[in-house]
Formats: structure tokens, C-alpha cells, sequence
């Protein structure tokens, strides 16, 4: 069963609430070192528990999400002796939300843990569905769980830490909610002027109730969950292209999901499911928040990824694509002609 969200004030007292009643043994704080720096104290000042709360920090980045940190993380957890009724607070992004919930869904055979997501993208997405989980080398989110959080608590305050470019990779997901279920959704946001956090509030509750109504229906991705996936079987290994291949800065995971998104509508089209107009509403308005990648996507640099795909089944590859502006469908397939020339499409 999905487990609520709940938002600014709201949020810090359901979880001294919870604290309170559950009674946990130890509490730990997940952070990098910026949200050490920039988020920690002041959302350590609202919490209240007469225990020392310890923090473990990692290095930020997604380059981090693997194994061996795993690893470590669950060996600080044993040395400072976290038994069963242990609590994890997972205060970051999406790396943090994503990485932290597969420690605490694993550690013990799963402890309670709680997402605090201090980015856009983790606000919308990464911290809401249970879906934990970490890389295997540069394939995305090939180890994992699904296994829900205690809570999630939006405090969108935190985003004022953050430089504009994270704020544009978190719209990335927004975008895709009202792309595959919320024209009304998509329309909003694209008509805003500029990124404000204040502005943002009402869009942020707004798409984070979508992706939990999606999960609410599907919570284990037999079905409808899967629409969530929009963008990523092309965007996802862009992303991981960038991240293995030295030269190039590192596409965050939106800026990767915005050009997926861009090449799996050209896809739509192809497949004769929505108009050349909708096509090119798409591409401009993502294009007005995006830059066009600075190098040449081919196939062949992309292909390995996409077979890796965790969508795919007996070999093919499976896209989500779009119906209509607010309605997709899943377990679709392209042949590599459709491929190669939505990416030749896309550097005109």
C-alpha cells in the first residue's frame, strides 16, 4: 500500500507524530555533503526526539549509486549497532531517496525509513512509489526494490538551495505527468514565466498526486505504473551513455528524460498515434526548457543500453508512447528503422 506524502508544516508533524508513537530505538539521517550543508540543520531543528540522531554522509552524485556504497552504508548502520526498530531518514535527492530506500528495505530484511526528497525530481518522482534502487556499472537502476516509505514530506523550501539546473531536470518529470495522464497538467506548466519555488508549490502537490494515483492503481508496475517510464528507454541511456563515456558532462537525469521524451513522441507519431502538430508542440515547448545535446546520437552508441532496458521482454525492446497529449500506452515496440530516424530527426 502506498504510503502518504504530506506537505510543509503538514509533513514535519506527522513525522514527530510517527516518531512519537513508534517509539525508534535509533534515528539516521541519509545526506550528501550539500544537503549536509545547505539542508540538514534546518530540518534537523524541526524534528523532535530525545535520542541522538546520527547522520552518515556520502558523496553526492549518481555515479555513487552502486553497490559498494550500499555496502558501506549497511556496515555504518551495523557498527553503530541499528537493530530492527531503527528509523532511516533519507534528506536528498534522487540518488539519496533512491539509494537510501534500498538500504532501509534491505538492511535487517527492512527497517522503517522515510523520504525527504530536497530536489525537484525527487519531490515529483524519485521519492514517491517505493521504487528503491541502485546501477549496476552504468545501466540505470538495474538492482532494487519496491518497498514503500514509512511517509514522504515535501518541503519545497529546500529547493531554494539549489541552482536552476536542477530545477529544470525535476520539470523534466512534471512534464512527463502531464504528457501521459494530465493535459491540463502539461498546459500549466508550460505557461509559466520562470521557475519560482513559491509559483512551483501548487504544480509540485500537483504532479506528485498524479505519480501517486498512477501507483495507487499498479503499485507492483504490472500495468498502468508503466506509463510512468515515458521517455526513459531512450532517455535512460542517453543518460547512461554520457555517464560511461569520457569527454562529455554528465546529462542530468531530466535533461536525459526531456530528450527521451523528445524521441519517444517522434515515435508516437511514427507509429501513427498522435498528429505531426502534437509532435511539434511537444518538441518546441520541451526544446524552450531543454538545449539540444551537443553531440550526435547515433544507434549504435545507444543500443547496448536500450537492450538492458528493464521494460524489455524475450529480446525487444518496449517504449511507452503517446496516444494524445494526457494518454499513453506501454509494452510498445519500434524497429530500429523508427529508432535510427527519430534520432536523426532530432539534429535538425
Amino acid at each position: 500500500m502506498l504510503n502518504p506524502i504530506f506537505f510543509e508544516e503538514e509533513a514535519i508533524d506527522q513525522l514527530n507524530g510517527m516518531i512519537a508513537a513508534k517509539q525508534y530505538s535509533k534515528i539516521f539521517v541519509l545526506v550528501d555533503e550539500n544537503t549536509h550543508e545547505y539542508c540538514y540543520q534546518d530540518f534537523m531543528s524541526l524534528i523532535v526526539f530525545d535520542k541522538t540522531i546520527e547522520i552518515i554522509e556520502i558523496e553526492s552524485g549518481e555515479t555513487n549509486k552502486n553497490i559498494q556504497t550500499v555496502i558501506d552504508l549497511w556496515q555504518v548502520l551495523s557498527d553503530y549497532h541499528a537493530d530492527r526498530h531503527a528509523l532511516l531518514i533519507n534528506l536528498g535527492g534522487g540518488v539519496i531517496t533512491d539509494m537510501g530506500g534500498f538500504v532501509g528495505s534491505t538492511y535487517k530484511r527492512g527497517i522503517d525509513f522515510v523520504q525527504v526528497p530536497t530536489t525537484l525530481l525527487a519531490m515529483v518522482d524519485a521519492a514517491i512509489g517505493g521504487k528503491n534502487g541502485i546501477d549496476l556499472g552504468y545501466l540505470k537502476n538495474q538492482i532494487g526494490t519496491i518497498n514503500q516509505p514509512q511517509m514522504v514530506l515535501i518541503l519545497p523550501e529546500f529547493l531554494n538551495t539549489l541552482p536552476k539546473r536542477e530545477w529544470r531536470s525535476g520539470l523534466a518529470e512534471m512534464l512527463k505527468h502531464g504528457l501521459i495522464y494530465d493535459k491540463n497538467h502539461w498546459q500549466k506548466i508550460i505557461k509559466m514565466n520562470e521557475l519560482i519555488a513559491d509559483d512551483l508549490s501548487a504544480l509540485i502537490k500537483e504532479s506528485a498526486e498524479i505519480k501517486s494515483n498512477i501507483v495507487k492503481q499498479d503499485p507492483n508496475e504490472r500495468g498502468l505504473r508503466k506509463i510512468l517510464n515515458f521517455g526513459h528507454t531512450l532517455g535512460h541511456a542517453i543518460e547512461s551513455y554520457t555517464l560511461e563515456t569520457e569527454g562529455f558532462e554528465n546529462l542530468l537525469h531530466g535533461e536525459a528524460i526531456a530528450l527521451g521524451m523528445i524521441l519517444e513522441s517522434h515515435l508516437s507519431w511514427q507509429k501513427k498515434y498522435i498528429s505531426l502538430e502534437t509532435y511539434a508542440h511537444i518538441k518546441s515547448n520541451l526544446m524552450s526548457f531543454y538545449d539540444k545535446p551537443n553531440f550526435d546520437l547515433t544507434y549504435d552508441l545507444l543500443e547496448n543500453y536500450m537492450l538492458n532496458d528493464k521494460k524489455n521482454r524475450d529480446g525487444q525492446i518496449k517504449f511507452v508512447l503517446l496516444k494524445q497529449l494526457g494518454e499513453a500506452v506501454y509494452d510498445e515496440v519500434a524497429d530500429k528503422d523508427m529508432i535510427i530516424s527519430c534520432l536523426e530527426e532530432l539534429k535538425k
